[in-house]
Formats: structure tokens, sequence, C-alpha cells
């Protein structure tokens, strides 16, 4: 499976297979583990500043305000499918009342097979290790509030645009 650059390249076993790996996955995964974050949340007596985190590895072509090169058309809008997903769940989550954030967060780009045709046109400092891109994801994780519960974070904690 590659990356559609043309209109003419995209296929239907592309678009279902990136929207089961990347819009399905992610929600159904949540769906499960909502109602045991939920049991923990009020055992734990988590707080709007300690709450649990549903935190969803998107990307950056999802955003659509973002997209100025187009295609990538079934990834793209697989990610796109994740964050609106995602976003839903945090609506719920907090109209609920209930002490469960969820963000949606960009890695950038991380040297590894997925990246790896494309590293070429990536500088050298934007390119991290898979140990760099884990660290930074979970340094953003464990500062999360309730009040970031929604957000489209990039790695370095800046909001990207949906």
């Amino acid at each position: 499976m590659s990356p559609e650059t043309a209109l003419s390249r995209v296929n239907s076993f592309n678009l279902l297979q990136n929207f089961q790996i990347n819009a399905l996955g992610p929600i159904l995964v949540s769906k499960e583990f909502a109602p045991l974050l939920s049991k923990a949340t009020e055992d734990s007596g988590a707080s709007k500043q300690r709450p649990a985190v549903i935190a969803n590895l998107s990307a950056r072509v999802g955003s659509i305000s973002d997209n100025s090169l187009g295609g990538w058309y079934s990834y793209r809008a697989s990610k796109s499918a994740q964050n609106q997903l995602s976003k839903c769940m945090s609506i719920e989550f907090e109209r609920r009342k209930q002490n469960i954030a969820v963000v949606m967060l960009h890695p950038g780009t991380v040297d590894t097979d997925l990246s790896m045709p494309f590293q070429k046109n990536v500088k050298p400092e934007k390119l991290f290790t898979r140990e760099r891109a884990v660290k930074q994801l979970l340094d953003i994780i464990d500062n999360v509030t309730m009040e970031d519960n929604g957000r489209y974070i990039a790695w370095d904690g800046q909001d990207i645009p949906f």
C-alpha cells in the first residue's frame, strides 16, 4: 500500500484498509476502555487537573485546514476521520462530566518504515528517533488536564488546526 499521489490512484482497498486501521481501530478500542476509565476515575478521584487520558496517535496530514499539498487521499481522510471521532468522544466525556480527556497527538516525522520513502525531504533535526518521539508524546500526555480535552496537539505542544 502506498500513498495515492493522484486521484487516479485511489482505490477501495487502500481506503478501507486505512479507515480500518486509523479510524475504526482507535474508536473501537476507546469504546471498550471507556467504562474501565470511567470506573477508574471514580475510584481514584481523578480530577480536572489529573484526568484519565485517551491519546490517539494522529498525524498532521489529518488536518483539513493545514492541507496545502493534497495527495495521500486515503491516509489523510482516515486520520481526519479519526480526529473527528476523537473530538466527538471528547465532547461526550465532557458533557457527562467525566474526567476523561481525549487528545489527538502528532508525533512529528519518526524514523520508521512508514516514513522511510519520504525522509529525504525532512530536515535532520526534524526526523525523530522512536525513543525521542515516545518521550515527547509522553511528556504531553503526563501534563494533560481537562482543559486540553479535544485538542489536536503536535509533538512540540502546539495546536494543529482541524
